[in-house]
């Protein structure tokens, strides 16, 4: 497993975003990318600081997404992070597969 040990304290949305995925999905291979700088002038950024973490891209490996079809994937995601959703996380592309498939 490529994650690293628990997170007591949460001082970032990326450092929160690992702390719920690796809790609930045990991921083999967890990468989290804020590209949030890309997206500062937008219509749904307007008014928000340019080191808010607001748009992430997200790859995540997890035997816990076998038997599930893409939509039920991130749908799962999204219920894991709606938290972070509903204060200020504001897009996440998703790249979620299982381990025979990130093989391939």
């Amino acid at each position: 497993m490529s994650s690293s040990s628990s997170i007591h304290s949460s001082p970032n949305r990326a450092s929160r975003i690992k702390e719920k995925l690796e809790k609930e999905l045990e991921p083999v291979e967890l990468v989290i990318e804020d590209v949030s700088y890309q997206h500062a002038g937008h219509a749904g950024m307007k008014g928000r600081g340019t080191d808010e973490e607001t748009h992430f891209n997200l790859k995540i490996v997890s035997k816990g997404f076998e038997g599930m079809n893409l939509v039920k994937r991130h749908r799962l995601v999204y219920d894991l992070l709606r938290e972070e959703l509903d204060s200020g996380l504001h897009a996440l592309s998703i790249v979620s597969k299982t381990p025979s498939e990130s093989t391939r």
